[in-house]
């Protein structure tokens, strides 16, 4: 079996980060009145972030940043395994923002709460690999996996104390910026651990829509499922006196 060449479609990876930056601006927007909520508004608001930032600033990222990983060959996705990566990638945002937002900020809470979320995000990373189906084996350099791992744990700290310390629309924007190249960062060390060996014997794929065309999907699917979270996330209390404003 020989190990397989690759490349990338830029326009692609570009368009990764541009969706990790904005499912980042709009997390930090929502997450900002988390800390401060309470009751209902407080789950609808941990809820929206969470949705916000993993299913659109980590996942969304992670899966337009695999459909540009061209290696010549038809891939298919399983399914199930992809729907849970993006499970994995929510939940685990959830819980960070969880334990963070449970008080004042302090830096045990902080490293708490973003390792657990990075090394979630890490498993939502090689579990949405394990999704592929092509006719390559899969295997991994374990110390760029390592590697990808710390980027996953710093990143998420970094988001998590953001999310709770940024408050100006300018701050806001850099912030968001700056946690989409982490993101990416994470996402295509973890895509540089991965060896592919070819493997004719394996069974072809048939693949129904190109990879092009899915990412484009998905990237409009995110910008559906942002701003629901961010109706979600809104204070129906703010919304009722702008009206009778």
């Amino acid at each position: 079996m020989d190990t397989m060449s690759h490349h990338y479609n830029l326009i692609l990876v570009a368009l990764s980060y541009v969706i990790s930056v904005l499912g980042s601006f709009t997390a930090l927007k929502l997450c900002r009145q988390h800390a401060g909520a309470r009751g209902a508004e407080k789950w609808r608001s941990l809820l929206a972030g969470a949705l916000a930032m993993g299913a659109g600033a980590i996942w969304s990222m992670h899966f337009i940043g695999m459909l540009a990983f061209d290696m010549g060959m038809p891939v298919a996705y399983d399914v199930p395994i992809t729907l849970a990566s993006l499970l994995v990638a929510v939940v685990v945002t959830g819980l960070g923002i969880y334990v963070v937002g449970q008080g004042p900020t302090s830096p045990w809470r902080l490293v708490g709460g973003g390792t657990a979320m990075g090394v979630g995000v890490a498993a939502m990373h090689y579990t949405g690999m394990a999704a592929m189906r092509m006719q390559a084996h899969l295997s991994y350099d374990l110390v760029i996996v390592a590697i990808s791992l710390g980027i996953a744990v710093m990143a998420s700290i970094a988001a998590l104390w953001l999310v709770f310390n940024t408050t100006r629309l300018w701050q806001i924007v850099a912030s968001a910026l700056v946690m989409g190249l982490a993101v990416c960062g994470m996402h295509y060390t973890g895509m540089r651990a991965a060896i592919m060996q070819h493997d004719p014997a394996l069974p072809a794929q048939v693949v129904g829509l190109s990879p092009e065309i899915l990412a484009y999907v998905i990237f409009l699917v995110t910008l559906v499922i942002l701003s629901l979270a961010s109706l979600l996330g809104r204070d129906p209390q703010a919304i009722a006196i702008r009206r009778t404003a």
